[in-house]
């Protein structure tokens, strides 16, 4: 019927209008801010690097690859690598990021650098309240202050956060069966090699007394 859709709209706003004098669930105003509403689930605001452990800088899981630096559309992300490896969470030496500075006042919070991220490494905060007298330095995080625990992740983004930690934990689980397969392999080669006996080397015979040299030869002239 021409206009149905137009109809179920209206029906729904007018649905949501008196819903929201008589259901908390419909509530369209609060008073901010004494009052506030918790984030849902999907909210995003503001990137920030995740850690595992208890030591931020030990712990990022950010490895320096830049991908979220060139592929971020406003260019508010800069990142200089290391020139040397250190141990990350799990003991694997990694690549980290000596610099890792993301402008918020330029940030327009699209997401695409936790898209593209392969190491589980930056996600997206919930937090908006940023307001500061300070345009520049104010606004530009550093690595330091872009830093959030594991746990801090699983308290804003629970389903996300535990998804991720599957997946991270599997694919460690490939990793180090990878790992350990290559080991067997090679303790089987080196079991397996033949064993090639060394060439004897021949007695160098010992040399006559100066004195039973000179002899011989006397005789030989005599």
């Amino acid at each position: 019927m021409l206009g149905e859709g137009i109809l179920k709209g209206l029906g729904e706003t007018a649905r949501n209008f008196v819903g929201s004098y008589v259901s908390a669930e419909r509530l369209t105003t609060i008073q901010y801010p004494e009052e506030r509403i918790a984030p849902i689930e999907a909210t995003r605001d503001f990137p920030f690097l995740v850690y595992d452990g208890a030591d931020w800088e030990a712990g990022l899981r950010c490895v320096a690859c830049q991908i979220c630096e060139k592929e971020c559309p406003p260019k508010c992300i800069y990142i200089v690598k290391s020139t040397d490896k250190k141990p990350d969470a799990l003991g694997k030496l990694q690549i980290y990021p000596v610099r890792f500075d993301i402008d918020i006042s330029v940030c327009m919070s699209c997401q695409i650098c936790v898209e593209v991220c392969p190491f589980e490494a930056i996600k997206m905060d919930t937090q908006f309240e940023l307001s500061t007298t300070d345009r520049f330095g104010g606004l530009l995080y550093d690595r330091k202050e872009l830093a959030k625990s594991n746990e801090y992740y699983h308290s804003i983004h629970p389903i996300e956060a535990k998804k991720v930690d599957a997946h991270l934990a599997e694919e460690k689980m490939k990793a180090d069966a990878k790992a350990g397969a290559a080991a067997a392999a090679a303790a089987a080669k080196a079991a397996a090699a033949p064993v090639v006996a060394k060439p004897a080397v021949p007695a160098t015979p010992a040399a006559a007394p100066a004195g039973a040299t000179q002899r011989a030869e006397g005789e030989k002239q005599g």
